[in-house]
């Protein structure tokens, strides 16, 4: 079938149902709901036998679809309604919630029901959950849907009055935090319910902020609502039964003025901040200990290291490649024949901050201090010949961040991530070695469709095409625990020392094809041409993508048909097409 998919955004649900619609052999394309941007034109000019709404912000017209089946894919359980159905399922901890996929209607949430898929409710991060247990059930239930769409026997039916329950839009004055009176676990509550957008509204130092993630703090304490200490960016700030560490902050928007980014939240208070001690968090962990928070950890377990790390949104600065780095150095001098890298239930990497380039005096300096500092990384990942490495990716990855994945021995992926191995949507040419290990991957003609058509691919199509090794079908919360015992499999095959064994002359073999300083070289080249022209398209582009921009038109390589499944042929594509968003880099 032709489905076309119509979203408010291109975002991580939106691209997973896209990229698990053309595995199951339909044809795909998206029209972004924009403002000044007719619906019923589009889908007249697509024509298409479905519509699916993965995320929608706004209400489909009648003129949709009252004349077109539109499946609608909504964040609750049969009979939730409502625009902040997930944000208040956190807040009333929820143990169980689901997805619903209903038919449009005049009334929003009130159509037929298609499918449901009910989902755990863990207590992580809203955004977390979205990309994570809120993820699988959508895909289950759209397939589901879809399915019964396809047979053309299969009747939606309505859903119970009885059983209805209609929740109002979470007003940002719900989700203040009373730091006199609220006690740990509610904090973290009201925090993980807006950990992404849109934050929680608060006063600190004298200025207006919005304060994003949360983790708790088992040992410091304060007079509640006191700032007790900094830890890699993150600031703790004392509850009335304990504290929380708060890794970003965003300033309000100043009227006319652009919209402010998340920025680390000792970054973001500046001067503001007073002197406070610096408490870094032990880099190694003890198995089953209650240890405090960190972006960054490394524990072993028998043969096999474990080097997990966790950066807000994906995005990897400067200095959190470098804190990286030295980890994965220090992980290098342990007796290890396996080292996992990643093991987290949430985003792998999402390459170079975006954010931070944007905040930065000079975003072009920035820029190339952050690549580099990506190149080194990923360098010393591809030099390691004294053990195999594995990159275990629990979430997404895209630009930069998957092709740190394609520098180890192994990659394994949860059975719902979604891959951007791309770089051109933020206009450019990319570096971290991907000229190396993208072509070795999955040979040089599937390397340049990739990065021409630009478009996200299920952890199926990437080990169909050779970007991964293997698919680890399993939810967010076991990946941990699956990565480890095939960790501990994989170190105890008699093949796998042979591989170690082999690994250093294979690295020579390649090194005299083509030096890996001569890969680097050219991708940089590229790269500081673009960081240092004011006019490439990059900087207005990552602009766009840091401060939330809607973009005028949907980029045209979504609005393409999008074929079945993956393989390994060319199709020619400009290189560029004027697509504004879509991606992440």
């Amino acid at each position: 079938m032709h489905v076309l998919l119509v979203a408010s955004a291109f975002n991580s649900l939106t691209q997973r149902v896209h990229a698990e619609l053309r595995d199951h052999g339909h044809r795909v394309s998206v029209e972004l709901a924009l403002p000044g941007v007719c619906p019923a034109d589009a889908v007249a000019r697509h024509h298409p036998d479905l519509i699916v709404a993965p995320m929608l912000t706004t209400a489909l017209p009648e003129a949709v679809w009252a004349t077109r089946t539109c499946l609608i894919v909504h964040p609750g359980p049969v009979g939730d309604r409502g625009p902040s159905s997930l944000d208040r399922a956190v807040l009333d901890r929820e143990p169980r919630w689901g997805v619903t996929v209903l038919r449009a209607d005049a009334e929003m949430d009130a159509g037929d029901v298609w499918a449901s898929v009910e989902c755990a409710l863990p207590p992580v991060g809203k955004s977390d959950l979205y990309r994570g247990e809120i993820a699988d059930a959508a895909l289950e239930a759209v397939l589901l849907a879809v399915e019964r769409f396809a047979s053309g026997t299969y009747v939606p039916r309505p859903q119970d009055p009885g059983a209805v329950r209609t929740r109002p839009f979470l007003h940002q004055r719900e989700r203040r935090i009373d730091w006199a009176a609220d006690p740990t676990e509610q904090v973290l509550r009201t925090l993980r319910a807006a950990d992404s957008r849109p934050g929680v509204p608060d006063e600190l130092l004298g200025s207006s902020w919005f304060l994003h993630g949360g983790h708790p703090e088992p040992v410091l304490r304060g007079r509640p609502g006191e700032l007790l200490a900094t830890r890699t960016g993150a600031i703790c700030r004392a509850t009335t039964d304990g504290a929380v560490w708060i890794p970003e902050l965003r300033a309000r928007r100043v009227p006319g003025g652009p919209a402010p980014v998340k920025l680390p939240a000792v970054l973001a208070l500046g001067d503001r901040l007073p002197a406070l001690p610096e408490h870094p968090a032990p880099a190694w962990t003890e198995p089953g200990a209650d240890a405090a928070w960190s972006d960054i950890r490394y524990r072993e377990e028998g043969p096999c290291g474990f080097l997990s790390f966790a950066f807000p949104g994906g995005a990897m600065g400067t200095g959190q490649c470098r804190r990286l780095l030295e980890a994965y150095r220090a992980a290098l001098t342990r007796p290890t024949s396996v080292l996992v890298l990643g093991g987290g239930r949430d985003f792998f990497s999402n390459g170079i901050h975006l954010g931070l380039i944007e905040a930065a005096p000079d975003p072009a300096a920035e820029s190339w201090a952050n690549i580099n500092a990506m190149d080194d990384l990923v360098e010393a990942v591809l030099t390691t010949t004294d053990r195999l490495v594995v990159a275990a990716l629990g979430g997404n990855a895209a630009a930069g961040g998957a092709v740190l994945a394609l520098a180890a021995d192994e990659v394994w992926c949860r059975s719902g991530v979604v891959l951007n191995p791309h770089y051109r949507l933020m206009g450019l040419y990319g570096s971290e070695y991907w000229t190396y290990t993208l072509p070795r991957r999955v040979g040089p003609a599937a390397a340049e469709r990739l990065c021409a058509e630009a478009l996200p691919l299920s952890a199926e199509a990437a080990l169909r095409l050779g970007l991964s090794d293997r698919t680890v079908p399993c939810p967010p919360a076991g990946f941990a625990d699956e990565t480890a015992r095939l960790a501990a499999r994989l170190a105890a095959l008699p093949a796998t020392q042979a591989r170690i064994s082999a690994k250093k002359a294979l690295r020579e073999r390649d090194e005299a094809a083509l030096p890996l300083a001569a890969h680097r070289e050219a991708e940089l080249a590229q790269m500081h041409r673009t960081f240092f022209d004011p006019e490439a398209p990059y900087h207005a582009l990552r602009r766009a993508f840091v401060r939330k921009e809607a973009p005028a038109f949907t980029p045209v390589h979504l609005t393409r048909p999008a074929a079945g499944r993956a393989s390994a042929g060319v199709t020619s594509m400009a290189a560029h097409d004027g697509a504004r968003g879509g991606g992440c880099c």
